[in-house]
């Protein structure tokens, strides 16, 4: 593979990835002045887990197949599951 090659592949999938980005906070902006009702927060959820799952697969690497960036992604879900457990458990015993 010669070197120009290796920089558009390097570069293409970041940058399709920030377009997207960009694409979907100017949907977040675009909906959040139309009237959806009670399904503004799902939509507005939905279109924020989309935006995570792209930085996740493509700036974390977490397609790749690397145990260890896995592992480190899964322990902060699993840190504010345990967060919120003990508040929970602080706010029900008093």
């Amino acid at each position: 593979m010669d070197e120009r090659a290796r920089k558009r592949e390097i570069w293409f999938r970041p940058v399709l990835v920030w377009v997207a980005l960009c694409a979907l906070l100017a949907t977040t902006c675009t909906l959040s002045y139309v009237p959806l009702g009670g399904f503004s927060l799902p939509v507005a959820l939905c279109i924020a887990a989309l935006k995570g799952a792209l930085v996740g697969a493509i700036f974390m690497r977490l397609f790749e197949n690397n145990a260890l960036n896995r592992l480190a992604a899964a322990a902060g879900p699993i840190w504010v599951f345990v967060m919120f457990l003990l508040m929970g458990a602080d706010y029900f015993t008093r």
